[in-house]
């Protein structure tokens, strides 16, 4: 090839193939990374992973936001983003990079949670939906089992492309929380970005947890250093996450009829939110779902449409004008569909 690969050369090609944003990573931070968590086990030999983020178009919140069209973001802003375009963008510069006699493993995002919890590598969600999962065993050892899964927004990090948010979610100084990542890992020799030094994106200002359905907790945190950084989030209650976002509560799923959860003991205490669901009447709710709203495009419902993590942030990150994608109109236009009072006058259109 008559280009030499280079990091620039390939953030161009990335950039051109599809990609919001690109960021290089070196391997070397991810010493001391839980061994479930550690893409080094996956290739040995690779010397940097690249991520690459594709943004979530704002009107892809906008049904959500509005209570009328609850399909279009996870249709989109998830099945689209996560199993059509960004593939089709990582085969590209997949194909770059071998043509330039190196290999590149790709790491699509597959819209789970991974076998694995957040930031410890213990058996996390999905160990509890697969038989499978629960059951893999190491091949080499002292390797973990499969599948290694790597931590989105800890790669998304280590390659500079932001911070992780009290939310837990990742923040860009573009997009703020709306992006989603894709990354690779590669032999070839590619010089590394810095990790994010620009101005704070969070302030703590705790618009995600007062939004929040309840996941979010405004007292409790954890912590996790990444390349000799630490970052203080939230202390996030999965199942529960798991739980709204679906979603199994009345006040964010117009859908559901009173006696939705009936069969469960406590079923109207939960559809109300005055209950929380145990892990197994989470699993049970998410079996039900399907009742009331179809999967679209074989993901699951988005009900709750990030109302505290996604929207609120935005909309905060958005009024402090701390992002480069900027609006000639703020987000929120008008009283919230779920803080309206159940004998509400009309809302005319504009």
């Amino acid at each position: 090839m008559s280009e030499t690969l280079t990091a620039a050369v390939v953030k161009r090609i990335a950039r051109e193939s599809g990609a919001d944003l690109v960021g290089i990573g070196a391997m070397e931070r991810y010493e001391g990374a839980p061994k479930a968590f550690d893409p080094r086990y996956i290739f040995p030999e690779a010397k940097a992973i690249i991520g690459l983020a594709f943004r979530i178009p704002r009107g892809y919140l906008r049904g959500n936001e509005e209570g009328t069209l609850f399909y279009q973001y996870p249709a989109m802003g998830y099945a689209n983003i996560n199993e059509v375009y960004a593939p089709a963008v990582i085969r590209e510069i997949v194909c770059f990079i071998e043509d330039h006699g190196y290999e590149g493993v790709p790491i699509r995002n597959f819209g789970g949670t991974g076998p694995h919890s957040d930031f410890d590598g213990t058996p996390g969600a999905d160990a509890e939906f697969s038989r499978s999962v629960r059951f893999t065993r190491p091949v080499r050892p002292g390797w973990p089992a499969p599948d290694v899964y790597v931590h989105f927004r800890i790669a998304a990090f280590v390659c500079g492309l932001g911070e992780i948010g009290f939310s837990n979610l990742f923040l860009t100084p573009q997009f703020g929380p709306r992006q989603r990542f894709a990354f690779l890992l590669t032999d070839a020799p590619l010089e590394p970005d810095p990790l994010y030094d620009g101005p704070a994106l969070c302030d703590r200002c705790g618009c995600c947890v007062a939004e929040c359905p309840g996941a979010l907790s405004g007292t409790e945190t954890v912590s996790v250093t990444v390349a000799g950084r630490t970052i203080e989030m939230s202390k996030l209650d999965p199942w529960y996450c798991a739980f709204a976002y679906a979603s199994g509560l009345s006040e964010l799923n117009p859908f559901l009829p009173p006696e939705a959860w009936d069969e469960l003991p406590d079923g109207r205490r939960i559809l109300s939110g005055e209950k929380k669901p145990t892990k197994q009447e989470t699993m049970k709710i998410w079996g039900l779902l399907g009742k009331y709203f179809p999967k679209p495009n074989g993901y699951n419902p988005a009900m709750c449409g990030g109302r505290g993590c996604i929207r609120a942030c935005m909309i905060h990150l958005e009024s402090q004008g701390k992002l480069s994608n900027r609006f000639e109109s703020p987000f929120r236009k008008r009283r919230p569909w779920w803080r309206l009072p159940a004998a509400a006058p009309p809302d005319p259109l504009p």
